[in-house]
């Protein structure tokens, strides 16, 4: 059996980069655990359209190669499910926004993304964009799994969690939107995702 070399992709959250802390907890996990495993952090574009087409993109460039899976946090988390209806990859997301078309109307306007300083224009037809992308059906619970925590500062945890029900859930008490003590869960993602 021709067994394909593995791949994570890790699709951050808004205003995001790279460089955040989930991001860089997997990269250096797997580096020491798991060198086997290549980890791609892309930076993404700041408009949902665009960053989908670039995340579809790179997907369509790997699968052939790699086995790959998703893990997303945040509004990644909401991008990652949208990419899974598309590929049909296993998929992680962490405290994913489920309706940031509705979350996001508060940063209409000038915005600085704090990891890379791109300034931008977040205007009302970018919510649209957003709401294009909603994934309204979950046809294959199975491939997903939630990690949630319920202190999230940002989200109302209780969406994913709803959105999810038939998907495997780690809801733990309190935490925060950025996911207190991610670095505990590598080796599930991991070994949910088969890679």
């Amino acid at each position: 059996m021709n067994h394909k070399p593995s791949l994570l992709l890790y699709i951050h959250g808004f205003n995001s980069s790279p460089k955040s802390q989930k991001a860089t907890i997997l990269t250096q996990y797997c580096r020491i655990h798991h060198p086997d495993i290549k980890v791609v952090t892309p930076r993404l574009p700041v408009f949902p359209v665009e960053a989908v087409k670039y995340l579809s993109s790179l997907i369509e460039q790997y699968q052939h190669d790699y086995q790959i899976g998703l893990v997303g946090s945040s509004l990644g988390g909401y991008m990652s499910l949208w990419l899974n209806a598309l590929f049909h990859l296993k998929t992680v997301l962490v405290n994913p926004a489920v309706r940031p078309y509705e979350l996001l109307t508060d940063y209409l306007g000038e915005q600085e993304n704090p990891y890379t300083h791109e300034r931008y224009f977040l205007a009302a037809h970018h919510m649209d964009e957003l709401r294009s992308l909603d994934v309204t059906e979950i046809r294959s619970p199975e491939q997903l799994l939630l990690l949630q925590q319920t202190g999230d500062e940002v989200l109302d945890y209780r969406q994913a969690v709803e959105k999810l029900c038939d998907s495997k859930q780690i809801v733990e008490e309190g935490g925060d939107h950025s996911f207190i003590g991610f670095e505990r869960h590598c080796e599930t993602i991991l070994q949910f995702l088969a890679l």
